[in-house]
């Protein structure tokens, strides 16, 4: 080592011990003290299991699902953005978690007044007040819900298609990979994470357990598709159209009541082909899903079959 590095550490070092020993030596928070620079730490402080950066996504996080970390990720993502509820952010769920009074989205909704007049800095109203704000959130809609399980790849966007396409918490935990491949948007691989989340015992446990507490787990009126004459007809768009761009046909058939996916399985009604079709023409044919020309989307929109 360099003897001006070495003997700057030194002196650091002497410094820091002077102040008083505030964490581990080797740790992540030693060397934040020490040289005044964050260090993010290489293994989960919770179960010790090495930090990892999924593909795509710009966050390290602890890939142990058994890890309590989660549980407080997924309590701070339900009060701050899912539920949104008032009076209760980061700090008083770490406060609460750390108390252990907190460890699940099912314990937020059996929190008491009582135990929060019991801690430090809350009152009768202000402990009210945080109580009447959770038990409010229970009427978030069935896609907040959804988003605040924190599931896999399950962002605003996806809960809410998911919630417009299955309707129901109960259809979407009976589903399979090749079911949920059919809501808009969604490929085999997030629809595989989907699916291995509600298969999960502990995870569908939690939903009972919320099901019990009286959170919605149905789809509103806003979320669910229309009804009409193609209700329960799936359909596929691929290539270019001549009288209509794929964003005009998509929503004229859901008009209708007709679900518009991007993947093509056995359920599917009909692929619209149009121009320079992709691999979709292949995979219908493979499934014996019809193809439908330009013509025939037409005759559709003009006369729908009951």
């Amino acid at each position: 080592m360099n003897w001006v590095v070495q003997q700057l550490l030194v002196d650091l070092l002497d410094d820091y011990y002077a102040k008083g020993l505030r964490h581990p030596r080797g740790s992540a928070g030693f060397l934040e003290d020490v040289v005044g620079i964050r260090f993010m730490a290489l293994r989960c402080p919770l179960c010790d299991a090495e930090i990892v950066r999924p593909e795509g996504e710009a966050m390290h996080r602890c890939p142990n699902r058994a890890c309590p970390s989660r549980g407080l990720e997924s309590l701070n993502n339900w009060v701050m953005a899912a539920a949104d509820i008032e009076g209760v952010g980061e700090q008083l769920v770490r406060r609460l978690w750390d108390l252990g009074l907190v460890r699940s989205l099912p314990d937020l909704y059996r929190l008491t007044k009582e135990q929060l007049l019991e801690l430090d800095g809350f009152q009768e109203r202000s402990a009210t007040n945080v109580i009447d704000a959770i038990a409010a959130s229970k009427a978030i809609p069935f896609r907040r819900v959804l988003f605040g399980l924190n599931i896999p790849d399950v962002g605003w966007v996806t809960a809410q298609k998911l919630a417009g396409h299955f309707g129901s918490v109960d259809r979407l935990m009976d589903a399979s990979q090749e079911d949920i491949m059919e809501c808009e948007g969604i490929g085999p691989d997030r629809a595989e994470s989907i699916a291995e989340w509600f298969s999960d015992d502990a995870n569908r446990g939690l939903v009972e357990e919320l099901r019990a507490l009286g959170l919605r787990l149905e789809a509103d009126e806003d979320d669910r598709p229309v009804e009409g004459p193609l209700t329960g007809k799936q359909y596929v768009i691929t290539g270019t159209l001549e009288s209509w761009s794929r964003e005009q046909a998509r929503a004229a058939l859901e008009a209708l009541g007709a679900k518009v996916g991007d993947n093509v399985s056995k359920k599917t009604t009909g692929v619209v082909v149009g121009d320079s079709p992709g691999s979709k023409v292949a995979k219908a044919q493979k499934a014996g899903v019809p193809l439908l020309t330009e013509d025939d989307l037409r005759a559709l929109l003009d006369s729908p079959a009951p």
